[in-house]
């Protein structure tokens, strides 16, 4: 009587389980979809495509530092008289000189940049470099979420088929329960039976309130990072076994030396030190510009005798200049940005050690996963076959329950197992697709 309890009291808690499953707005989605909607939300890969249009904008404002630079201004001013104190400050003063009190200026000025010691060139170069360096990151963030969307996904499918596993499972039980209490009810089998099979089917069905919880949970985790609301339910689609990929670590290896964000990144890094040196190189080289001066002004002061009327002049020029001074301001400066590219040299060296190893674990985990599954579909088999053998000895009278109870919860693990296999082996494939970078 207790154990029954037991079970009607779980048998209500998965009903209401099963009915807030069922109220609850559903969606069924496929990885593609989900990649997509992901994409779409994440502000983690918007943060990135505004760093990339941010990069972008510069290149254009450091190429636009080739184009003259233009000023106009304008001035009107007031001058006082001007005393003059032939004797000190403290005697009588004269005023001696005609001042014209009010004077005016409008003109404009040019400055054209011929050569800078190719600085602009440089700093041009540099942007290009560092508006690569963010979609590099762009693409290495979206391939992140891809993968984040694909784990998550998978993990709710795999809760899923452990749900549908366990709920047919516990039918198969329940008939199995109604075939002992007949025997029970002839005298065949003892009581003692009935109630531990009756234990194992209440056991059942707490793991059943389990599973439920855990693609709750799933779903949730899976609709934050897609955009859904979080009480609709995503219904995956069914699963697919990835198929062996044709390829030997070698050839993954060559895709992630010619894909991997993490490498390009380092790779970029070092372009990046390797132009900073040239840029810091190029502060002793000349500078030479032409530049213009054109004004209107009242009164005359640019020649002597000076004239109370309106004036026009404009003047043009070439002017240049040598940086004298950084023959030993430069020197550290120089030796510091050789020092920082050689740095990032070794750094880029040891980041491919760090992507071969990668590359190489998970490919052999990857491939570990593929035998898993070729395991647990044997184990399965056998499982099955031993079921069958137990369940038609026990019927007979030759074997025991627990041996009966103990060959029903093998096989239920060993299905587990197989789709666990299964789910990760595809989370390693995506894993190693995000690895070598072509998620």
């Amino acid at each position: 009587m207790y154990y029954r309890k037991i079970i009607i009291a779980l048998a209500g808690l998965l009903a209401g389980n099963a009915s807030f499953g069922q109220a609850g707005d559903t969606i069924r989605l496929t990885l593609p979809e989900a990649w997509h909607k992901a994409e779409a939300y994440s502000r983690q890969i918007e943060i990135t495509r505004k760093a990339s249009a941010i990069a972008k904008e510069e290149i254009k404002d450091a190429r636009m530092e080739r184009l003259p630079e233009i000023k106009m201004s304008g001035s009107v001013e007031k001058a006082s008289n001007m005393p003059i104190y032939e004797n000190g400050l403290f005697s009588p003063h004269t005023q001696q000189h005609e001042i014209i009190h009010t004077l005016y200026k409008a003109g404009a000025d040019l400055y054209l940049n011929l050569y800078n010691g190719n600085k602009l060139n440089l700093k041009i170069e540099e942007s290009k470099l560092l508006h690569q360096l963010t979609e590099i990151r762009r693409d290495e963030t979206t391939s992140d979420i891809r993968y984040q969307t694909a784990a998550l996904y998978l993990d709710l499918q795999k809760s899923q088929i452990f749900r549908k596993l366990i709920i047919q499972d516990i039918s198969d039980q329940e008939k199995q329960l109604r075939e002992i209490r007949s025997f029970q009810q002839h005298g065949v089998v003892l009581k003692s039976d009935v109630l531990r099979v009756e234990l194992e089917l209440s056991r059942r069905k707490m793991a059943l309130v389990t599973i439920e919880n855990d693609i709750l949970v799933a779903a949730q985790k899976l609709n934050i990072i897609i955009g859904e609301p979080d009480e609709r339910i995503v219904m995956p689609t069914e699963f697919e076994q990835e198929q062996v990929a044709g390829q030997s670590y070698e050839d993954y290896l060559a895709s992630a030396l010619h894909s991997s964000f993490e490498y390009h990144l380092s790779e970029k890094q070092t372009e990046i030190s390797r132009v900073h040196l040239r840029q810091v190189k190029a502060n002793f080289r000349p500078k030479l510009g032409l530049y213009s001066d054109f004004s209107y002004a009242n009164p005359q002061i640019f020649l002597f005798p000076y004239n109370p009327a309106w004036y026009s002049l404009g003047v043009a020029g070439l002017k240049a200049s040598i940086p004298l001074s950084e023959l030993y301001h430069n020197t550290h400066k120089v030796s510091a940005a050789r020092l920082e590219l050689e740095k990032e040299e070794v750094a880029h060296k040891d980041t491919e050690d760090k992507v071969r190893q990668q590359v190489k674990e998970a490919y052999l985990r990857y491939k570990e996963s593929l035998v898993q599954i070729g395991v647990a579909e044997a184990n399965v088999a056998h499982a099955e076959e031993n079921a069958r053998i137990i369940r038609n000895a026990y019927f007979s009278q030759t074997s025991l329950i627990t041996d009966l109870l103990d060959a029903d919860v093998q096989l239920l693990q060993t299905r587990f197992e197989l789709a666990a296999a299964r789910i990760m082996a595809q989370n390693k494939y995506y894993l190693l697709q995000n690895i070598i970078g072509v998620l």
